[in-house]
């Protein structure tokens, strides 16, 4: 979408009639939510992450922050040969595969913002996963004609879907990389082949998962001979992976959807030995990414944009901010510490609420379903929403909204997915282009099941197991070639001029959402610098309770929020927020310290 060439705010209005007008205006009958929250944090807190002050890291030409110092290191490499964002995101990526197995790779898929500085325009790339063609909605209930329980259904070969990520990445470089495409593989391969040390955060992840000793291949990739997890140090080579990843860059993304390793992959989940899958050849040949318009929010002087259906990341988070807009937030600045007064956080929760409401029940698959994203971005519904706030008492639960009905539509809400376990890369290159990439093989290790040096996703556990609900289809059932529903926010955010000011998103399921939003608002709002935004204690809330983030001084405010009416709870929330902003002429990278990511520049 082309936002440079009209003069400030005519870009705005111009990039944002053309983009809300491209969500659907048909939804159905909404349902009361509930509260989603799970016990257990996407990918468990670890006891290595400790909280140290940092300030931001600074660079005048370009910059990569991501989940992995030697996927950094490997984008930063990228970037001093001259490559483009797309073209660091993907070396990048590929490292991340590698480094950290258990959150992204080319077994999952991934969304991607990517802005092109020269022309203005703006694309969103779907990499999702797609369900193969003999999915139905019943496929998640058990005998009884009741939803599984989730890990009955993730672990095996029924939760995987058509991988998306390398077509994806493959479209955006086609369209915006500068190196050649197996160029960008060398690194991921170099290291498969010598090996790399196993982190603190890897082996504390296989120590604590009960399910990688079912697959044999699984099993024996994250374990020493005698079953126990990977030491911290240890050298790990993967040779599988580096022949898988030799084909790809030599013969482009076909590679992987046909052929050997496409033959691989569905031999692996169709003799799985728990929950053999459905993925087909023809599923595999079959799999396009799609090109789609960003969705953007005018929030202050900002252009905010981020991703549309099937993810609800960017739709929530752009409410949250909406709904918020009608808030002095700027005279609640946190103190010194990060800290959130009482009244802040009540309204960042309400906000929150009231677009999880939303969420819930409208949002999936536009290909599938009438999403009314331009109802629930309107600026009139969004003071509405705003008015349902009460400064002094806390709404119990939040209903969905009317953003736009049609009654010929009957769609109630569905349930909602476990956190993912997702990676996040943000870059600005030395043309001011901006990627800002979420990519995901949904819960941590995915389906437990490996095929050519790679895990495979369980992303079809994103759909609702329940495919009825008060007489009406949920939206987000599954069915055949439909891509399930995401909490994927990957975001950039533009100044009046049409330049990139800032570049962010999180792993972390649902709550995902959260913190992204938080971490704008702190930007934006509070005008804090990069580091400090993304290190500030956490809350969310997903429409159920408020969560405070463990171990944090947010912990002391339970007893104003409750006096207020939220029911309070606290929680592991092991975020990993990667940023790149850009202010004073400056390149500011920063990493979530909840993880072992880094921000690399010059």
């Amino acid at each position: 979408m082309k936002i440079m060439g009209i003069p400030g705010k005519f870009a705005f209005a111009l990039l944002a009639t053309v983009l809300l007008g491209a969500c659907a205006k048909k939804t159905g009958e909404p349902e009361p939510a509930v509260d989603i929250n799970p016990k257990a944090a996407p990918e468990a807190a670890l006891v290595v992450a400790q909280k140290v002050k940092r300030d931001p890291v600074q660079a005048e030409k370009w910059m990569i922050a991501v989940a992995n110092p030697l996927a950094a290191e490997a984008g930063r490499e990228i970037l001093r040969a001259g490559g483009s964002a797309v073209d660091a995101a993907i070396s990048a990526q590929m490292v991340l595969n590698l480094v950290e197995p258990q959150s992204s790779g080319i077994g999952g898929g991934a969304f991607m913002m990517h802005l092109d500085a020269q022309s203005g325009q703006m694309a969103a790339y779907d990499g999702r996963e797609t369900a193969p063609a003999k999915a139905h909605p019943e496929m998640f209930l058990g005998p009884n004609g009741t939803p599984r329980k989730f890990f009955d259904a993730a672990v095996g070969g029924l939760s995987v879907g058509v991988p998306g990520l390398l077509k994806m990445l493959e479209m955006a470089h086609n369209e915006h990389g500068k190196l050649p495409w197996a160029e960008l593989f060398d690194t991921a391969i170099t290291l498969a082949e010598k090996g790399f040390y196993v982190s603190p955060r890897l082996n504390g992840l296989i120590s604590k998962d009960r399910f990688l000793k079912i697959f044999p291949a699984t099993a024996s990739y994250f374990h020493e001979s005698d079953g126990t997890p990977l030491g911290i140090g240890r050298t790990l080579k993967n040779q599988p992976f580096a022949d898988s990843l030799r084909k790809i860059a030599e013969n482009g993304a076909d590679a992987f959807y046909s052929g050997e390793l496409a033959r691989n992959i569905i031999d692996t989940i169709s003799n799985a030995s728990q929950n053999p899958g459905l993925l087909t050849m023809d599923d595999m040949l079959s799999y396009k990414a799609v090109k789609r318009d960003p969705v953007c929010l005018f929030y202050r002087q900002w252009l905010v944009c981020g991703m549309g259906p099937p993810s609800s990341g960017g739709l929530t988070a752009l409410q949250i901010l909406g709904i918020l807009q009608s808030f002095d937030l700027a005279e609640m600045k946190p103190d010194e510490e990060g800290l959130m007064d009482a009244q802040a956080l009540h309204l960042i929760a309400e906000a929150s609420k009231l677009a999880f409401a939303d969420r819930n029940t409208y949002i999936a698959d536009p290909d599938f379903v009438p999403v009314p994203g331009a109802g629930m971005l309107d600026p009139g519904y969004l003071e509405l929403r705003a008015a349902e706030i009460s400064p002094g008492k806390a709404l119990e639960k939040a209903f969905p909204g009317m953003p736009g009905l049609s009654t010929s539509w009957n769609f109630s809400g569905s349930d909602n997915e476990p956190g993912l376990s997702t990676s996040h890369i943000s870059v600005i290159d030395g043309a001011g282009n901006a990627v800002s990439m979420t990519s995901s093989i949904e819960n941590a290790f995915g389906s437990r099941m490996m095929s050519g040096g790679f895990l495979l996703n369980n992303q079809l556990t994103d759909f609702s197991f329940a495919p009825e609900r008060d007489g009406g289809p949920v939206v987000n059932r599954a069915e055949a070639s439909k891509r399930p529903r995401s909490s994927m926010a990957p975001t950039l955010v533009i100044d009046g001029e049409g330049k990139v000011v800032l570049a962010i998103g999180s792993p972390g399921g649902s709550r995902i959402i959260g913190y992204v939003a938080q971490a704008i608002i702190a930007a934006l709002d509070w005008d804090m610098d990069i580091q400090s935004a993304l290190d500030m204690p956490h809350m969310t809330n997903r429409n159920g309770s408020t969560d405070l983030e463990a171990g944090t001084g947010l912990e002391q405010l339970t007893t104003a929020l409750e006096a207020l009416g939220h029911t309070v709870k606290v929680r592991d929330m092991t975020s990993g927020l990667h940023a790149v902003q850009v202010k004073d002429g400056k390149l500011l990278g920063a990493a979530d310290y909840r993880r072992e990511g880094v921000a690399l520049g010059d």
